[in-house]
Protein backbone atom coordinates (compact mmCIF):
# COMPACT_ATOMS: atom_id res chain seq x y z
CA UNK A 1 0.00 0.00 0.00
CA UNK A 2 1.09 3.26 -1.05
CA UNK A 3 0.43 6.65 0.95
CA UNK A 4 -1.74 9.48 -0.55
CA UNK A 5 -1.85 13.36 -0.17
CA UNK A 6 -5.46 14.86 -0.03
CA UNK A 7 -5.56 18.58 -0.89
CA UNK A 8 -8.71 21.01 -0.92
CA UNK A 9 -9.21 24.61 -0.42
CA UNK A 10 -11.10 27.40 -1.87
CA UNK A 11 -10.68 31.24 -2.20
CA UNK A 12 -6.64 31.87 -2.53
CA UNK A 13 -5.95 28.00 -2.78
CA UNK A 14 -4.99 28.07 -6.36
CA UNK A 15 -2.23 30.52 -5.68
CA UNK A 16 -0.87 28.11 -3.16
CA UNK A 17 -1.15 24.97 -5.06
CA UNK A 18 0.75 26.62 -7.96
CA UNK A 19 3.66 27.28 -5.74
CA UNK A 20 3.80 23.99 -4.07
CA UNK A 21 3.04 21.76 -6.72
CA UNK A 22 6.83 22.84 -8.85
CA UNK A 23 8.46 21.88 -5.82
CA UNK A 24 7.45 18.08 -5.70
CA UNK A 25 9.54 15.80 -8.07
CA UNK A 26 8.42 14.04 -10.93
CA UNK A 27 8.50 10.26 -9.00
CA UNK A 28 6.84 11.94 -5.68
CA UNK A 29 6.43 8.18 -4.13
CA UNK A 30 2.04 9.12 -3.45
CA UNK A 31 -0.81 10.07 -5.43
CA UNK A 32 -2.22 13.19 -5.19
CA UNK A 33 -6.01 14.57 -5.39
CA UNK A 34 -6.79 17.95 -5.16
CA UNK A 35 -10.48 19.37 -4.84
CA UNK A 36 -11.25 23.65 -4.76
CA UNK A 37 -14.68 25.01 -4.91
CA UNK A 38 -15.08 25.45 -8.66
CA UNK A 39 -18.78 25.00 -8.85
CA UNK A 40 -19.97 23.61 -12.42
CA UNK A 41 -18.42 25.85 -14.39
CA UNK A 42 -16.23 24.84 -16.80
CA UNK A 43 -12.38 24.86 -14.62
CA UNK A 44 -9.07 25.28 -16.60
CA UNK A 45 -7.52 24.11 -13.34
CA UNK A 46 -5.85 21.24 -14.00
CA UNK A 47 -4.11 22.74 -17.14
CA UNK A 48 -3.19 25.90 -14.63
CA UNK A 49 -1.46 23.32 -12.13
CA UNK A 50 -0.33 20.63 -14.93
CA UNK A 51 1.91 23.64 -16.70
CA UNK A 52 3.75 23.97 -13.41
CA UNK A 53 4.01 20.28 -12.04
CA UNK A 54 6.34 17.98 -12.86
CA UNK A 55 4.20 15.23 -12.24
CA UNK A 56 1.36 15.31 -15.03
CA UNK A 57 -1.77 16.62 -13.66
CA UNK A 58 -5.91 15.99 -15.13
CA UNK A 59 -9.22 16.12 -14.16
CA UNK A 60 -9.65 12.54 -12.61
CA UNK A 61 -11.93 10.12 -14.20
CA UNK A 62 -14.28 7.94 -12.48
CA UNK A 63 -13.09 4.80 -11.62
CA UNK A 64 -9.27 5.34 -12.39
CA UNK A 65 -6.48 3.67 -10.44
CA UNK A 66 -4.95 5.98 -7.83
CA UNK A 67 -1.32 5.97 -9.12
CA UNK A 68 2.09 7.72 -7.22
CA UNK A 69 3.04 10.25 -8.60
CA UNK A 70 -0.12 11.45 -10.59
CA UNK A 71 -2.13 14.65 -9.64
CA UNK A 72 -5.91 13.84 -9.67
CA UNK A 73 -8.27 17.20 -9.62
CA UNK A 74 -11.81 17.00 -8.97
CA UNK A 75 -13.98 17.86 -12.15
CA UNK A 76 -16.41 20.88 -12.20
CA UNK A 77 -20.36 19.59 -10.49
CA UNK A 78 -18.92 16.31 -9.20
CA UNK A 79 -17.65 15.23 -5.79
CA UNK A 80 -14.05 13.24 -6.06
CA UNK A 81 -14.85 10.51 -3.72
CA UNK A 82 -11.47 7.70 -3.15
CA UNK A 83 -12.71 3.65 -3.02
CA UNK A 84 -10.52 0.59 -2.17
CA UNK A 85 -11.60 -3.20 -3.49
CA UNK A 86 -8.89 -5.12 -1.42
CA UNK A 87 -5.35 -3.59 -2.74
CA UNK A 88 -6.46 -1.59 -5.46
CA UNK A 89 -7.34 1.80 -4.71
CA UNK A 90 -9.43 3.93 -7.20
CA UNK A 91 -11.43 7.12 -7.77
CA UNK A 92 -14.69 7.51 -7.99
CA UNK A 93 -16.75 10.85 -9.29
CA UNK A 94 -20.60 11.22 -7.97
CA UNK A 95 -22.70 13.48 -8.87
CA UNK A 96 -24.61 13.11 -4.84
CA UNK A 97 -26.07 16.14 -2.76
CA UNK A 98 -23.89 19.19 -2.24
CA UNK A 99 -22.11 19.70 1.44
CA UNK A 100 -21.41 23.16 2.87
CA UNK A 101 -22.82 24.57 -0.64
CA UNK A 102 -20.47 22.97 -2.61
CA UNK A 103 -20.07 20.21 -5.01
CA UNK A 104 -17.26 19.13 -5.52
CA UNK A 105 -16.66 19.65 -1.83
CA UNK A 106 -13.39 18.90 0.47
CA UNK A 107 -14.78 16.59 3.21
CA UNK A 108 -16.06 13.87 0.82
CA UNK A 109 -12.33 13.19 -0.44
CA UNK A 110 -10.72 13.40 3.07
CA UNK A 111 -13.47 11.19 4.50
CA UNK A 112 -13.32 8.28 1.75
CA UNK A 113 -9.02 8.97 1.29
CA UNK A 114 -8.89 8.39 5.29
CA UNK A 115 -11.01 5.06 5.01
CA UNK A 116 -9.05 3.63 2.25
CA UNK A 117 -5.74 4.89 2.90
CA UNK A 118 -5.69 5.18 6.75
CA UNK A 119 -2.56 5.86 8.37
CA UNK A 120 -1.08 6.05 5.11
CA UNK A 121 -3.03 9.49 4.47
CA UNK A 122 -2.11 13.06 4.24
CA UNK A 123 -4.46 15.58 4.30
CA UNK A 124 -3.67 19.25 3.50
CA UNK A 125 -6.24 22.38 3.95
CA UNK A 126 -5.48 25.78 1.88
CA UNK A 127 -6.66 29.06 2.04
CA UNK A 128 -10.60 29.62 1.48
CA UNK A 129 -13.72 31.18 3.15
CA UNK A 130 -15.76 29.12 5.82
CA UNK A 131 -14.62 26.00 7.14
CA UNK A 132 -15.06 23.29 4.16
CA UNK A 133 -12.81 20.38 5.17
CA UNK A 134 -12.66 20.71 8.61
CA UNK A 135 -14.95 17.44 9.21
CA UNK A 136 -12.83 15.76 6.87
CA UNK A 137 -9.49 16.12 8.29
CA UNK A 138 -10.74 15.28 11.55
CA UNK A 139 -11.53 12.07 9.68
CA UNK A 140 -7.81 11.74 8.49
CA UNK A 141 -6.96 12.17 12.22
CA UNK A 142 -9.44 9.53 13.34
CA UNK A 143 -7.88 7.46 10.82
CA UNK A 144 -4.54 7.54 11.76
CA UNK A 145 -3.25 10.23 8.82
CA UNK A 146 -1.30 13.28 9.20
CA UNK A 147 -3.14 16.45 9.56
CA UNK A 148 -1.21 19.59 7.79
CA UNK A 149 -2.52 23.23 6.98
CA UNK A 150 -1.60 26.57 5.30
CA UNK A 151 -0.75 29.15 7.83
CA UNK A 152 -4.08 31.47 7.77
CA UNK A 153 -1.43 34.45 8.36
CA UNK A 154 -0.88 34.13 5.10
CA UNK A 155 -3.58 32.86 3.43
CA UNK A 156 -5.74 34.91 1.14
CA UNK A 157 -8.66 33.65 3.26
CA UNK A 158 -7.64 32.47 6.46
CA UNK A 159 -11.36 30.54 7.54
CA UNK A 160 -10.75 27.23 6.48
CA UNK A 161 -7.46 27.03 7.67
CA UNK A 162 -8.48 28.32 11.40
CA UNK A 163 -11.71 26.25 11.64
CA UNK A 164 -9.39 23.25 10.56
CA UNK A 165 -6.60 24.39 13.65
CA UNK A 166 -9.80 24.79 16.14
CA UNK A 167 -11.61 22.05 15.43
CA UNK A 168 -8.72 18.98 13.92
CA UNK A 169 -6.02 18.18 15.76
CA UNK A 170 -3.60 19.25 13.59
CA UNK A 171 -0.63 18.03 13.40
CA UNK A 172 1.55 20.81 11.28
CA UNK A 173 0.81 24.50 10.28
CA UNK A 174 3.03 25.42 7.65
CA UNK A 175 3.90 28.46 5.50
CA UNK A 176 3.29 28.08 1.96
CA UNK A 177 6.90 27.52 1.35
CA UNK A 178 6.96 24.91 3.64
CA UNK A 179 4.78 23.30 2.48
CA UNK A 180 6.22 21.14 -0.54
CA UNK A 181 9.15 19.95 1.49
CA UNK A 182 6.83 18.20 4.48
CA UNK A 183 4.82 16.67 1.66
CA UNK A 184 8.00 15.11 0.26
CA UNK A 185 9.23 14.09 3.60
CA UNK A 186 5.88 12.38 4.96
CA UNK A 187 5.17 10.40 1.63
CA UNK A 188 8.81 9.18 1.73
CA UNK A 189 8.54 7.69 5.24
CA UNK A 190 7.70 3.96 5.52
CA UNK A 191 3.69 3.10 4.71
CA UNK A 192 2.57 1.89 8.18
CA UNK A 193 0.40 -1.19 7.81
CA UNK A 194 -0.06 -3.24 4.74
CA UNK A 195 -4.00 -3.33 3.40
CA UNK A 196 -4.70 -6.72 6.07
CA UNK A 197 -2.69 -4.23 8.66
CA UNK A 198 -4.85 -1.31 7.80
CA UNK A 199 -7.92 -3.07 7.61
CA UNK A 200 -7.59 -4.03 11.62
CA UNK A 201 -6.44 -0.75 12.48
CA UNK A 202 -9.27 0.65 10.60
CA UNK A 203 -11.82 -1.66 12.39
CA UNK A 204 -11.93 1.10 15.55
CA UNK A 205 -12.73 4.23 13.33
CA UNK A 206 -15.40 6.16 14.07
CA UNK A 207 -18.73 4.92 12.83
CA UNK A 208 -20.14 8.91 11.02
CA UNK A 209 -16.69 8.53 8.82
CA UNK A 210 -18.64 5.53 6.82
CA UNK A 211 -22.24 6.48 6.96
CA UNK A 212 -21.49 9.91 5.77
CA UNK A 213 -19.46 8.49 2.67
CA UNK A 214 -22.29 6.32 1.97
CA UNK A 215 -25.14 9.38 2.13
CA UNK A 216 -22.60 11.47 -0.78
CA UNK A 217 -22.62 8.42 -2.40
CA UNK A 218 -26.71 8.01 -2.45
CA UNK A 219 -26.19 4.70 -0.88
CA UNK A 220 -27.89 5.02 2.34
CA UNK A 221 -31.73 5.72 3.47
CA UNK A 222 -32.76 8.00 6.76
CA UNK A 223 -32.20 5.55 9.20
CA UNK A 224 -28.66 6.02 9.02
CA UNK A 225 -28.91 9.67 9.99
CA UNK A 226 -30.35 8.46 13.11
CA UNK A 227 -27.16 6.77 14.04
CA UNK A 228 -25.54 9.81 14.23
CA UNK A 229 -27.61 12.53 14.75
CA UNK A 230 -30.93 13.45 16.12
CA UNK A 231 -33.54 15.60 14.32
CA UNK A 232 -33.30 19.38 15.27
CA UNK A 233 -36.13 22.56 14.28
CA UNK A 234 -34.34 24.11 10.96
CA UNK A 235 -34.98 23.19 7.22
CA UNK A 236 -32.63 22.30 4.37
CA UNK A 237 -31.99 25.89 2.33
CA UNK A 238 -31.22 23.63 -0.37
CA UNK A 239 -34.22 20.58 -0.54
CA UNK A 240 -36.39 22.36 2.26
CA UNK A 241 -36.18 18.80 4.05
CA UNK A 242 -35.71 18.67 7.63
CA UNK A 243 -32.48 18.86 8.96
CA UNK A 244 -30.45 16.90 11.81
CA UNK A 245 -27.88 17.49 13.85
CA UNK A 246 -24.96 15.70 13.67
CA UNK A 247 -23.82 14.22 16.92
CA UNK A 248 -19.59 14.97 16.72
CA UNK A 249 -17.34 17.53 18.40
CA UNK A 250 -16.96 20.51 16.42
CA UNK A 251 -17.94 22.72 14.38
CA UNK A 252 -21.95 22.38 14.73
CA UNK A 253 -23.15 20.75 11.57
CA UNK A 254 -26.35 19.61 9.67
CA UNK A 255 -27.47 17.23 7.29
CA UNK A 256 -31.06 17.06 5.58
CA UNK A 257 -32.32 13.38 4.32
CA UNK A 258 -31.64 13.74 1.16
CA UNK A 259 -27.81 14.32 1.72
CA UNK A 260 -26.89 17.96 1.96
CA UNK A 261 -24.73 18.93 4.55
CA UNK A 262 -23.58 22.05 6.15
CA UNK A 263 -21.49 23.05 9.06
CA UNK A 264 -23.44 26.12 11.09
CA UNK A 265 -21.42 28.92 9.87
CA UNK A 266 -22.45 28.02 5.97
CA UNK A 267 -25.72 27.33 7.50
CA UNK A 268 -25.55 30.93 8.53
CA UNK A 269 -24.76 32.53 5.86
CA UNK A 270 -27.20 30.74 3.22
CA UNK A 271 -30.08 31.52 5.37
CA UNK A 272 -28.88 34.94 5.61
CA UNK A 273 -28.27 34.97 1.94
CA UNK A 274 -32.06 34.05 1.81
CA UNK A 275 -33.31 36.63 4.27
CA UNK A 276 -31.53 39.42 2.14
CA UNK A 277 -33.41 37.89 -0.92
CA UNK A 278 -36.83 38.09 0.95
CA UNK A 279 -35.96 41.56 1.43
CA UNK A 280 -35.23 42.69 -1.64
CA UNK A 281 -38.37 40.95 -3.09
CA UNK A 282 -40.38 42.67 -0.86
CA UNK A 283 -38.68 46.04 -1.75
CA UNK A 284 -39.52 45.09 -5.74
CA UNK A 285 -43.09 44.89 -4.79
CA UNK A 286 -43.43 47.73 -2.86
CA UNK A 287 -42.10 49.80 -5.62
CA UNK A 288 -44.43 48.34 -8.48
CA UNK A 289 -47.66 49.05 -5.48
CA UNK A 290 -45.97 52.34 -5.36
CA UNK A 291 -45.83 53.12 -8.91
CA UNK A 292 -49.72 51.37 -9.47
CA UNK A 293 -51.03 53.31 -6.50
CA UNK A 294 -49.51 56.44 -8.16
CA UNK A 295 -51.17 55.21 -11.90
CA UNK A 296 -54.44 55.17 -9.56
CA UNK A 297 -54.11 58.96 -8.40
CA UNK A 298 -53.17 59.94 -11.77
CA UNK A 299 -56.72 58.32 -12.25
CA UNK A 300 -58.60 59.88 -10.06
CA UNK A 301 -57.44 63.05 -11.15
CA UNK A 302 -58.37 63.20 -14.38
CA UNK A 303 -61.91 62.20 -13.41
CA UNK A 304 -62.13 65.21 -10.47
CA UNK A 305 -61.70 62.65 -7.53
CA UNK A 306 -59.56 65.25 -5.91
CA UNK A 307 -60.86 62.94 -2.79
CA UNK A 308 -59.89 59.50 -4.00
CA UNK A 309 -56.33 61.14 -5.51
CA UNK A 310 -55.16 61.59 -2.35
CA UNK A 311 -55.73 58.71 -0.69
CA UNK A 312 -54.20 57.14 -3.67
CA UNK A 313 -51.32 59.20 -3.29
CA UNK A 314 -51.27 58.35 0.39
CA UNK A 315 -50.62 55.24 -0.14
CA UNK A 316 -48.08 55.50 -2.73
CA UNK A 317 -46.05 57.35 -0.28
CA UNK A 318 -46.42 54.76 2.73
CA UNK A 319 -45.19 51.97 -0.20
CA UNK A 320 -42.38 53.99 -0.88
CA UNK A 321 -41.74 55.05 2.68
CA UNK A 322 -41.67 51.16 3.63
CA UNK A 323 -39.36 50.15 1.06
CA UNK A 324 -36.91 52.92 2.05
CA UNK A 325 -37.31 51.18 5.46
CA UNK A 326 -36.75 47.80 3.82
CA UNK A 327 -32.94 48.93 2.50
CA UNK A 328 -31.89 50.64 5.63
CA UNK A 329 -32.11 47.34 6.90
CA UNK A 330 -30.37 45.73 4.52
CA UNK A 331 -27.93 48.58 4.36
CA UNK A 332 -27.86 47.41 8.70
CA UNK A 333 -26.98 43.80 7.97
CA UNK A 334 -24.25 44.84 5.68
CA UNK A 335 -22.38 47.13 8.39
CA UNK A 336 -23.08 44.73 11.12
CA UNK A 337 -21.70 41.37 8.55
CA UNK A 338 -18.58 44.01 7.53
CA UNK A 339 -17.85 44.44 11.09
CA UNK A 340 -17.83 40.51 12.09
CA UNK A 341 -15.56 40.36 9.37
CA UNK A 342 -12.90 42.88 10.84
Amino acid sequence: MSKIVVIGGSAGAINALKLILPTLPHDFPAAILIVTHIGSQKSMLAEILGRRSTMPVRHAIDGEPIIPGRVLVAPPDEHLMVMRSGDRAYARLVHGPKENHSRPAVDPLFRTAASAFGSNTIGLVLSGYLDDGTVGLQAVKACGGVALVQDPAESDASDMPASAIKYADVDRVLGVNEIGPALLQLAKADVQQSAAGQQDVMSGKPNWIDIESRITAQDSDMDDLEKIGKLSSLTCPECNGALWEIRAKGPIRYRCHTGHAFTARVLEALQSDAVEDAIWSAIRALHEQERLFSKMAEKELQTGRQEGAAEYQAMAARARTHSQALRDVIAARALVSHSDAS
